[in-house]
């Protein structure tokens, strides 16, 4: 009961909160469908129960916020349900349709009371978001920047954008690693969380880390193991749509085994729908360089030796041709060479007998020239001092002369000297 405190009527704290209790639970009777995002679960494992904190937004504000209560039995159904419709639990980070009552406790104050959340509208609003992201990358002429960029040949420096301990990543390493044709390919890890909605801003930093080294990559791989509708509803985000559409390195993505494309995978150079689909699709690349390079060289092998096999033939028609003139050439000098030694011994012979009889012919002549023919016909040879006198000048009165004749020699003294000859 109210009090009465300087003429003032008093409630009590509690009679307040009795008050407001009794008038919700009187206007709010039965259960209502409500439309809100759940920021988050509050799942407490030892009891069960979640205390789930839900938001409305408007323009990204906060514009209501109210505590739930969903407690385990309905909890437990709640998740069978998306287990059969998403292939995924219930999480937060999500926006729900759920039928709830609206209760009010003095001590705990407003909150929901969840009895049942509809699977089928988180699919609804999947495909909203989805669509919406769509209709702005298209108007921007962003939807196909990615796919239009150049890919490299053999793409041989990848950044992965990944968790480490990724299952989808362990597949994507061992595809790659394992290749019977010794393919390399280097790849550098840019860890980030790839799930929920903070691997929005994840990926998004990674991306613009990556940017800064563009010229050390070839491409850019974003790998994940997996998951349903909602696990992958972030890769239907507007904003990370764009930084894959816009990156100046080509973007392949191996995020899950869902046959319904997101718009981060649409818009990437090339989506695979699993990691090890990405790996071989690596592999292929290079098979695309490599095989006809092999069956180049093997052309080329193949040519070349039929190319040394047909000169090696012309080479063997040539030497047996050469052999053949070489022999028939030598016996044409051979026989040359008898008829010119024949000649040259003819020749020889007649010569020698020629210059014989010249000799022989000299020989007379000289014999006829000799001084001793001329001694004998009675000349002399005067000398004076070892030289012949041919003139009377080369002597004087009282000289002594030397007088050859054909038996011997004449000691002579000049007494007297005669001009001859008119002179």
């Amino acid at each position: 009961m109210p009090e009465l405190v300087a003429d003032k009527t008093v409630f009590s704290l509690l009679e307040v909160s009795r008050s407001i209790q009794k008038t919700i639970a009187e206007r709010y009777q039965r259960l209502y469908w409500i439309k809100a995002e759940m920021n988050k679960l509050n799942h407490y494992t030892h009891s069960g129960h979640c205390y789930p904190e839900l938001l409305e937004k408007k323009e990204g504000k906060v514009v209501a916020e109210m505590r739930s209560i969903l407690w385990k039995m309905d909890y437990q159904r709640i998740n069978r349900q998306f287990m059969e419709v998403l292939g995924e639990p219930l999480r937060e980070g999500i926006t729900i349709l759920m039928q709830a009552g609206i209760s009010y406790d003095p001590l705990y104050g407003f909150s929901l009371k969840i009895v049942d959340i509809d699977p089928t509208f988180v699919l609804g609003e999947l495909e909203r978001e989805k669509k919406e992201s769509i209709r702005k990358l298209k108007e921007e002429g962003l939807y196909d920047a990615n796919k239009r960029l150049p890919f490299p040949v053999v793409p041989k420096r990848l950044a992965l954008i990944s968790v480490e301990t990724s299952k989808g990543l362990s597949d994507f390493f061992k595809i790659i690693n394992g290749n019977l044709w010794g393919y390399k390919i280097e790849t550098t890890l840019f860890p980030a969380l790839l799930q929920g909605d903070k691997s929005i801003a994840s990926i998004i930093n990674q991306l613009a880390t990556i940017a800064g080294k563009l010229e050390q990559f070839d491409g850019v791989a974003i790998i994940r193991g997996g998951g349903g509708e909602v696990g992958l509803s972030s890769y239907n985000n507007y904003q990370l749509a764009k930084a894959i559409a816009i990156f100046p390195l080509p973007v392949l993505t191996g995020i899950g085994h869902s046959t319904n494309e997101t718009v981060s995978e649409m818009v990437a150079y090339k989506n695979a729908i699993t990691p090890s689909e990405l790996a071989d699709f690596l592999l292929q690349r290079f098979h695309n360089f490599a095989v006809p390079v092999d069956q180049a060289q093997e052309r080329l092998l193949r040519a070349v030796k039929e190319r040394f096999q047909q000169e090696e033939q012309v080479l063997k028609q040539w030497a047996q041709v050469l052999t053949w003139h070489s022999k028939t050439a030598f016996l044409r000098e051979t026989n040359k060479l008898n008829q010119f030694k024949m000649q040259l011994a003819v020749q020889s012979k007649q010569l020698l007998k020629e210059e014989n009889a010249k000799l022989l012919h000299v020989t007379q002549v000289l014999g006829l020239l000799s001084p001793i023919h001329i001694l004998k016909r009675g000349f002399s040879i005067v000398r004076k001092n070892g030289k012949a006198i041919h003139q009377l000048d080369q002597v004087a009165a009282a000289d002594i002369v030397e007088i050859e004749v054909e038996d011997g020699r004449l000691q002579a003294q000049i007494t007297n000297k005669v001009h001859t000859h008119g002179k």
